[in-house]
């Protein structure tokens, strides 16, 4: 099966912008973000191996895999330059594209990137992954987002919809476990991608992060290179492609231009 993307503009007028959506989302994760982009921005935006459209492609699994995937679909899609920005697991492959195609990759845009550190929220995370409702999503992504922020009811529909494809749910229990890197741990630790290698970027690279993530916790920004900009936003949860929409479209238009 074919991995899926939206493309929206023209892509051989000006290098597009990558989205790459989290654990758990699709492509429609970055619909309120997309609204706010300039209309002569060219747009591709995928689902994920193991993800709605892409439920069925062979390369689901870790990051590396999804990288790989997204990759060989840009080349075949004639692609030869191009802006990426991934929120979350998202984040994580989209790095991952950039530290392996760094002379494609016009620019890199993290939005509270998966792979940072070895801290992450796993039960939270399992909890999201089994969940099949609406009710039931809804109660898992609380803890994802800020207080008082609601993810919109259609957008949780759309969700409980997608988890109703046959292996929806399996697909994404083996994308969970593939996140971490001692299975037998009581607490569990995430990949953690290769600082020597993020540092060697050259494009500009960019990481905004809400100051009270509950699932990856914010000063593992701390971490990355000095030469990246940082931006850590007060009062903002995990999910900042619904908390703060605007300010994520705002990065990846400085970026782009």
């Amino acid at each position: 099966m074919t991995l899926f993307s939206e493309v929206s503009g023209d892509p051989t007028a000006r290098p597009p912008v990558v989205l790459i959506h989290g654990f758990g989302g699709s492509a429609a994760a970055w619909d309120a973000v997309v609204s706010l982009l300039p209309e002569d921005l060219p747009v591709i935006v995928y689902d994920l191996p193991g993800h709605n459209r892409s439920l069925h492609t062979e390369e689901r699994g870790g990051a590396g895999k999804m990288a790989k995937a997204v990759l060989a679909d840009l080349d075949a899609q004639g692609i030869s330059a191009f802006h990426l920005a991934g929120h979350s697991m998202g984040g994580a492959v989209a790095a991952l594209i950039a530290m392996r195609a760094a002379a494609k990759a016009r620019s890199l845009t993290l939005v509270a990137p998966g792979g940072m550190g070895p801290e992450i929220n796993a039960h939270a995370l399992e909890r999201f992954a089994q969940a099949l409702t609406a009710e039931e999503l809804t109660d898992a992504l609380r803890i994802m987002t800020a207080p008082g922020v609601e993810i919109p009811a259609d957008v949780i529909e759309s969700m409980a919809m997608d988890r109703e494809r046959p292996g929806a749910i399996e697909a994404l229990e083996e994308i969970y476990d593939a996140m971490f890197t001692e299975q037998s741990s009581p607490v569990k630790a995430q990949g953690v991608l290769p600082l020597e290698l993020l540092e060697t970027l050259k494009m500009p690279v960019a990481v905004i992060w809400g100051d009270d993530d509950a699932i990856l916790p914010s000063h593992q920004m701390d971490r990355l290179p000095e030469h990246f900009t940082k931006l850590r936003i007060p009062g903002m949860g995990h999910m900042l492609l619904d908390e703060c929409p605007a300010r994520v479209a705002e990065l990846i238009v400085t970026q782009t231009a």
